[in-house]
């Protein structure tokens, strides 16, 4: 059986517990080099056939697949953050289905949640956003017209941009053009939860010029909206004194601190 394991954002106790019990299971490794941590791989037992995708096919690597499912070994395809976000693993399962080899998901923990940890960020503030929008800037890889970065930044809701470091003057642009304004709140989030984690606030405005004179051009998130600064949010209605749940009754004309 092939399962697909979330290696976390980089830090290695950030694997989850059941992502954690597979890799030292597993026979067979098949791990995004250019990504993941390889301290994780000190968690597999002696003997693991261990493969780095990052100098393979999708080919390759649903070679390899088949042929531990051949030997009777259990395969992890371990993949950076949680698989189901820019993780190529469907055509993966695909291929593996027309194969008829089993397969399962293991969610792990998205860097779009460890740059949240890394600023102390609420990403729905009440009264500021309550949507967050993931999304990329077309590059090599186009994205629907319809999910461009300015169809997306009209809303003004919060935005995540992954695998969109490298193109910050291009993102700029979209995000100008879709209504943003240059002193909107931005962040940029290096490597998050890695020991080389390196965070820095600043504008719409001066994204280009944050990330160059850090020298930041990959392996970071870029977060944009009224969230990053905090500022100015409503109360949590769910915790006010006045309002009722299914766990307590509200007390009018209770204040709250």
């Amino acid at each position: 059986m092939v399962h697909f394991v979330g290696a976390g954002p980089g830090a290695v106790d950030l694997i989850t517990v059941r992502g954690q019990r597979l890799l030292e299971e597993a026979d067979v490794v098949i791990y995004a080099g250019s990504l993941v941590n390889t301290a994780l791989l000190e968690m597999v037992k002696e003997g693991c056939r261990i493969y780095d995708s990052a100098r393979m096919t999708l080919e390759e690597v649903t070679a390899a697949m088949e042929l531990a499912e051949s030997e009777g070994l259990m395969t992890v395809r371990l993949h950076t953050g949680d698989p189901s976000i820019y993780g190529a693993v469907r055509e993966q399962m695909d291929i593996l289905e027309e194969k008829g080899i089993a397969y399962a998901s293991c969610p792990g923990v998205s860097s779009l949640s460890g740059a949240a940890a890394a600023l102390n960020l609420e990403y729905t503030l009440p009264g500021v956003s309550q949507s967050v929008v993931i999304t990329r800037t077309a590059g090599r890889t186009p994205v629907p017209e319809k999910e461009s970065v300015e169809a997306f930044a009209g809303h003004g809701a919060t935005m995540v941009l992954f695998l969109s470091a490298g193109l910050l003057e291009q993102l700029t642009a979209g995000l100008l053009a879709g209504g943003y304004s240059p002193d909107t709140p931005a962040a940029i989030v290096y490597k998050a939860t890695w020991p080389e984690e390196e965070t820095y606030i600043c504008t719409v405005g001066t994204l280009t010029a944050t990330a160059r004179e850090n020298g930041i051009t990959k392996t970071a998130l870029i977060l944009v909206g009224d969230v990053v600064s905090h500022s100015s949010y409503e109360r949590s209605r769910l915790y006010h004194p006045e309002f009722t749940t299914g766990f307590r009754a509200g007390k009018k004309g209770v204040e709250g601190h």
